[in-house]
């Protein structure tokens, strides 16, 4: 089968997949609803239920799931090509524990208000992000024009450590109340009760898949050597840059929304590439739908597997990641 063939057969059935998932997704939950009074038009907004839990409490987090699951599958897929690394993440670079500090300063000082109509905690959670992602790049800048993998990665790893303690000195310093609503959100929270946060986060992510969309040919070069991307004439420190800006702009995005979900980066493009291959023309994409219908899924089972209580998606992913990041670790031994 040709090249241009797989991609299109992937695009198709990764796609319906995640499609699928997202449409059967706000069907379920621990009240039935019908989706023909869903969209009964004879029965006013106010008074129907089914529309309310439908377009209000399900609808809105589904899409969130998708956002954020799509990001960071994506986002680790670009991070593991440009660092040769297969266990990199999107969070490996320090990114997340910069967005986290944001939030976590936003919750402790209970800042209320936002900027036009938006809420404070994921301001605060993606210009966190934005002040790791600029710590790291000036580091790993600091002795060459190119970007030094070697240094992004150990100055992310450190940063990560430092923001993870400041962290937890925000919440030595917090009362009962201000941390366990740090400790939540540390965990993961797709409930989004509202369009507007969607909104918020959309542009950036946009943004960083549009720049995802020229990096596959490239990073299938990088993945060998610098050399041998250079030899082909692939600008190198063009490329790792747009890949490290475009991976951390979409985390940064996807933790400012739905918090710090891990094992999304590193389960999902080693799922993919099982099935697919190696290839990044099929990786990425296949990647970003998965992400989707992985994450759509999981928060379906954190919100109906002890219904009514409703399980962190933070804790249901790391317990399907946990379990396949050590079965990685022994295949890869």
């Amino acid at each position: 089968m040709s090249i241009a063939r797989r991609i299109l057969v992937t695009w198709l059935l990764f796609g319906a997949a995640a499609v699928i998932v997202c449409l059967l997704a706000p069907l379920v939950g621990s009240t039935s609803i019908s989706l023909r009074r869903v969209f009964d038009s004879s029965v006013p907004f106010a008074e129907n239920a089914d529309a309310q839990i439908f377009f209000v409490a399900r609808l809105p987090r589904v899409l969130a799931g998708a956002l954020v699951g799509s990001s960071l599958a994506a986002s680790g897929v670009v991070l593991q090509a440009l660092l040769r690394n297969p266990l990199a993440t999107p969070f490996t670079l320090g990114v997340s524990a910069g967005a986290a500090l944001g939030a976590m300063l936003a919750l402790t000082l209970d800042l209320s208000s936002g900027v036009a109509g938006f809420s404070a905690v994921p301001i605060a959670s993606f210009a966190g992000s934005l002040g790791a992602v600029a710590i790291v790049y000036g580091l790993a800048q600091a002795r060459q024009k190119g970007l030094s993998t070697n240094v992004l990665l150990l100055a992310g790893v450190t940063l990560n450590s430092f923001f993870s303690a400041l962290i937890l000195f925000v919440q030595f310093l917090s009362d009962f109340t201000q941390t366990f609503r740090t400790v939540r959100w540390l965990m993961g929270d797709l409930d989004v009760s509202s369009y507007a946060p969607l909104v918020a986060a959309a542009p950036p992510i946009a943004l960083s898949f549009a720049a995802f969309a020229v990096l596959p040919r490239r990073m299938n070069l990088l993945s060998v050597s610098d050399e041998s991307a250079a030899s082909r004439g692939v600008d190198v420190h063009s490329t790792q840059r747009l890949a490290f800006l475009s991976a951390s702009l979409a985390t940064g995005a996807a933790v400012s929304l739905g918090g710090p979900v891990g094992f999304i980066g590193i389960v999902v493009p080693h799922l993919i590439r099982l099935m697919v291959g190696a290839d990044h023309r099929l990786v990425l994409p296949a990647s970003a739908f998965g992400g989707a219908a992985f994450l759509v899924a999981c928060d379906t089972v954190s919100r109906t597997a002890l219904a009514p209580l409703e399980v962190p998606v933070g804790v249901v992913t790391a317990i399907i990641g946990g379990p396949f990041f050590l079965w990685l670790l022994i295949k890869d031994r």
